[in-house]
């Protein structure tokens, strides 16, 4: 879905489900980490986090746009669009909207692990940081370590 495509979703949104038009941007934000979007004070933007559509389902993405439009319409009236205030829950629960929204997926990035081997007793060591082979030992037989080679892992490999 491109960023012309929400904002029809949106004003689509506000006109049937607040009976109010939606008259400013509605835009993808990726940058939004732990948030399903995001109504902004200053311009009265909505700023909505892209995962709530790959990672989830369409109706999901239209809980968080109804639930920042609660912010936004809320706003634009004078009230508070709080979460906690009684305006803003009634607002929510009227027109269907998501109250949380959902957790996106947690982003696990691999690591580079380093493999150091001992020259006597063949002991494998893995590291996150290089080590001055110059200096350390083996903690088993007291023999010298070389580097092997570099593993991308997103866990400690095995010895």
């Amino acid at each position: 879905m491109t960023d012309a495509e929400l904002q029809r979703l949106v004003e689509h949104i506000s006109q049937v489900s607040f009976g109010r038009p939606f008259r400013h941007q509605a835009t993808f934000n990726a940058r939004l980490r732990t948030t399903g979007g995001r109504y902004r004070l200053t311009d009265h933007n909505i700023e909505l986090n892209p995962k709530m559509l790959t990672e989830h389902d369409l109706a999901t993405l239209i809980g968080v746009i109804k639930h920042e439009l609660c912010h936004h319409h809320l706003h634009l009236a004078g009230q508070s669009g709080q979460h906690r205030t009684a305006a803003f829950k009634q607002l929510l629960k009227q027109v269907g909207g998501l109250r949380f929204a959902p957790a996106p997926a947690p982003v696990i990035k691999p690591r580079h692990w380093q493999m150091y081997q001992c020259t006597r007793c063949q002991q494998v060591y893995y590291r996150a940081r290089k080590i001055n082979v110059n200096k350390l030992v083996c903690g088993r037989c007291r023999g010298r370590l070389k580097w092997r080679q570099t593993i991308l892992a997103t866990t400690r490999p095995h010895t």
